[in-house]
């Protein structure tokens, strides 16, 4: 009885066949994550420039003034409706 007959050169093929895909699938996934890293690299990458932006422009106001209030604004300051009564129609 020989091995080599077809059920088992059929099998073999099979077997190899199988391997390449399993190959392939792993290239696929490797490719996959190092894309996945890329682009959590570059997410990292903006949210720090975004984070050294806003320490260097805390650095640049001088310290006891408040955030957004100009020199010529009063703080606390309420706007309310002229005391004059609107004239009838």
């Amino acid at each position: 009885m020989s091995i080599f007959n077809k059920r088992n050169a059929l099998v073999g093929f099979l077997t190899l066949k199988w391997l390449q895909v399993r190959r392939r699938r792993k290239k696929r996934h490797a490719l996959k994550i190092a894309a996945l890293g890329l682009v959590s690299l570059g997410i990292i990458a903006g949210l720090g420039a975004v984070l050294v932006k806003r320490q260097r422009s805390e650095d640049e106001q001088p310290e006891g003034y408040a955030f957004g209030i100009e020199d010529d604004e009063i703080v606390g300051e309420v706007v309310t409706s002229s005391s004059e009564p609107y004239p009838a129609t």
